[in-house]
């Protein structure tokens, strides 16, 4: 009868209870997003965006069979139909397709958001590490530089730059990373100075390892899944960016599209054409939403503390 209700009981355990506990950190994070349906969902969202991004030229040549930039000035103000594929979210006031627009546009920010993201997250990795574990003269001048730069006034100091300078994305998204490494690097360096002194980092110090091997092998796998999370959170943190930037004249210019400029356009035609500001309005919500939705689910996936519930 003891060997009965051990059955009964192992048949009543959920999956959760039985998945392999010895499971690494990264095995055992991928579980836990395969069955967490709110991240899966976003995650196949930002996918879908990513892909047709990436096929703006294929589909805009064999699909819509429309450049960004072809006008066609007897179609402008064209209402949203499904007359043609290049009609489906109608048209500007120089009768360019609002659908391919929005193509080229997501290519534009998303490039943006994740490079800028990406050169964010290798600085501030980078400086908050090397301040954490040299500490010393280098700590004091990396909190300094994090200090100064945290009272500039972004936004003003970004409206400053888009007047002198006419920025493309790639420069753009360079000057948002370099100016959006701050968080990363004040996470990066209290990690560190939390973990310079375990008892494994301790004994890597007293066989001879390098302060460079030990800050690659040892220290940064333990916080690198902290900073992923942050990085994805800052994609969709300077996707806003770039959209308000934009939005205000001072971004990407025209006749590049990105959203935020797509959204300038159609403000100016607001009362003529309403439908113009609904497609990129609804592309940035979406997208930064399913980011944030991601970063949350990738914060509980990564978590050591969650693993034994």
């Amino acid at each position: 009868m003891a060997t009965d209700a051990v059955t009964t009981t192992a048949a009543r355990v959920r999956p959760a209870e039985v998945r392999n506990v010895s499971a690494g950190l990264w095995s055992d994070a991928l579980w836990r997003l395969r069955h967490d349906p709110t991240t899966v969902a976003a995650l196949v969202v930002l996918g879908t965006m990513v892909a047709l991004a990436l096929a703006a030229d294929l589909l805009a040549e064999n699909f819509f069979h429309r450049a960004f930039s072809d006008q066609d000035i007897l179609s402008n103000y064209s209402k949203p139909s499904g007359a043609e594929p290049w009609l489906w979210l109608g048209t500007d006031e120089l009768g360019r397709s609002q659908a391919v627009r929005l193509l080229y546009g997501a290519r534009v920010s998303l490039f943006i958001g994740s490079l800028g993201a990406l050169t964010a997250l290798v600085l501030g990795l980078g400086m908050g590490v090397t301040a954490g574990y040299f500490r010393g003269r280098w700590d004091d001048v990396v909190v300094w530089l994090v200090t100064t730069l945290n009272s500039i006034p972004l936004l003003f100091l970004l409206l400053i730059i888009g007047v002198l300078f006419r920025l493309a994305p790639l420069p753009f998204a360079l000057l948002l990373g370099g100016l959006g490494w701050l968080g990363i690097a004040n996470y990066a360096r209290g990690q560190t100075i939390a973990l310079r002194e375990r008892e494994y980092v301790v004994a890597a110090r007293i066989v001879g390892c390098t302060a460079v091997r030990l800050m690659v092998r040892h220290i940064v796998p333990n916080i690198i899944p902290l900073m992923i999370v942050l990085a994805m959170i800052e994609v969709g943190t300077l996707i806003l960016v770039e959209s308000a930037i934009s939005f205000i004249g001072f971004g990407i210019q025209p006749p590049t599209p990105s959203w935020g400029n797509m959204l300038t356009n159609a403000a100016q035609y607001l009362g003529k054409a309403p439908y113009l500001i609904y497609p990129p309005g609804i592309a940035v919500f979406v997208t930064v939403l399913c980011l944030y939705l991601v970063g949350d689910g990738l914060r509980d996936a990564l978590d050591p503390r969650l693993k034994s519930r």
